[in-house]
């Protein structure tokens, strides 16, 4: 592959190199952020051969290069760079560029995203916990509470991990918010799950004449994320008050002291109906009848993606996960992806340039490690109704997925690497993975049949 060649052509399709602002690289796409959009020949930039495709998401250009291969078009583009692009920190650049739609999805994406990798393990652990149990392991009350341990701590501090993460994407100071999360789970406040079993009541606090029922925040995220914005907000607008000599004293003592009153008699309890309310919601759909539900979220989940509003997802998953310890859209995200990634192997068996059929199949081989963003602009949406094919298969495996009553125990990875959230038993493992292939069968044998490249020739 020539680099040179191939940094080139990007560049006349883009305006030139004086028309880049910054420019950053993922495992499989050049990002760039352009100065003036306008400038920008997309036709151009979908004909480069030696690419997968181009499409324009969240503020950025994104040429799909491959693994391996972007990073030597990005080296051979920094060079050229030198001084002319403008620097600074590329999220900030392609933040100011979005919508305000985007604005949030993206703002609720840098903040849970560092939190996955603490849901994974703890999804992990439940799964290694119940394939102990189904392999006829005996546990002493002990050990089961050790292990409770492990598998319940990251969803009972939520949100003290959540407000860190918002303190730190707002500017705040992540200790303070990391009290006033803490304070959101404190043992005084009746806990949030045993009032929703009926285990405890919720504490009746009289203020103002205005009685107010408070309980715990254990598993909740969206008042976890107001949390650590209004930490952030007080403490920045409160030094602009506070004479310097008392900062240290005043400042937090204010932030806290404001910050857990507003959350837990105003907007924490209205947070906390929202979210449980979304989470309802989601459930509701998936308990209609016929499976309709998870033939739905199959069939549109990767169109979400397309929008870049699938980030947003994360808020139900949580929820899911805090409500009933599994999660259903895990397998059907998934099964969404088998769909797409079928339609596209498809596509790629049927090309005869053996240029597009290197391209098409590099920009397949990411969804196995749930990426599908090269795959849906540098393949499916290219070729006619190839990606209705595929949503036609994510349909076929949300329909299995119900069938065989397969959910998660975790949430974060998907497609091969969330095989590990199923290993608390062989059913559920197989069971995942007949959710894989029957989207990908019904995806590939429809594109086949249909054959795009036949139709476009």
């Amino acid at each position: 592959m020539n680099y040179d060649a191939i940094t080139n052509e990007i560049l006349d399709s883009i305006g030139g190199i004086d028309n880049i602002k910054n420019a950053e690289h993922c495992a499989t796409r050049l990002r760039l952020i352009l100065k003036d959009n306008d400038k920008v020949n997309v036709d151009e930039a979908k004909a480069i051969e030696q690419i997968s495709g181009y499409f324009y998401q969240s503020g950025q250009h994104q040429f799909i290069i491959g693994t391996g291969k972007v990073t030597h078009v990005y080296n051979v583009l920094k060079q050229r760079l030198g001084g002319t692009a403008e620097g600074g920190d590329f999220k900030q650049d392609a933040f100011s560029d979005m919508t305000a739609s985007q604005k949030v999805v993206r703002t609720l994406a840098d903040i849970l995203v560092p939190l996955i990798p603490a849901l994974v393990t703890t999804g992990l652990l439940m799964g290694l916990r119940g394939m102990l149990l189904h392999s006829g392991v005996e546990f002493s009350p002990e050990l089961l509470a050790l292990f409770s341990m492990l598998t319940d701590t990251a969803f009972a501090f939520l949100p003290v991990l959540i407000a860190f993460s918002a303190s730190k994407k707002f500017g705040g100071n992540p200790v303070i918010a990391i009290v006033v999360g803490l304070m959101m789970v404190a043992p005084q406040l009746p806990n949030a799950w045993a009032v929703a079993s009926g285990g405890a009541e919720p504490m009746m606090v009289t203020l103002f004449g205005l009685s107010f029922p408070l309980v715990g925040y254990q598993g909740t995220v969206l008042p976890a994320i107001f949390a650590g914005w209004f930490t952030s907000y007080l403490e920045r607008n409160l030094r602009k008050f506070v004479p310097t000599s008392m900062d240290l004293i005043v400042t937090p003592f204010m932030t806290i002291t404001i910050a857990i009153v507003v959350i837990l008699f105003g907007f924490g309890p209205l947070l906390q109906s929202i979210e449980h309310g979304c989470t309802s919601l989601v459930r509701l759909a998936l308990d209609l009848p016929l499976g309709i539900g998870y033939i739905l979220y199959g069939a549109f989940q990767q169109m979400i993606v397309i929008t870049g509003l699938h980030h947003a997802l994360g808020v139900i998953e949580i929820g899911l996960l805090n409500d009933t310890g599994l999660n259903p859209l895990q397998p059907l995200g998934t099964a969404s992806m088998a769909g797409q990634f079928g339609a596209a192997i498809a596509v790629a068996t049927l090309l005869k340039n053996k240029q597009k059929k290197s391209n098409a199949y590099g920009a397949s081989m990411s969804t196995l490690f749930g990426i599908t963003e090269p795959l849906l602009f540098g393949v499916n949406l290219q070729y006619g109704k190839v990606f209705i094919f595929g949503m036609v298969g994510g349909a076929v495996g949300g329909l299995v997925t119900y069938v065989l009553n397969i959910s998660a125990t975790g949430m974060g990875i998907t497609f091969i690497p969330g095989i590990l959230l199923y290993s608390h038993s062989l059913t559920a493992v197989l069971g995942y993975l007949t959710v894989i292939a029957s989207a990908f069968v019904t995806a590939f044998v429809l594109t086949r049949i249909y054959n795009p490249i036949r139709r476009i020739k």
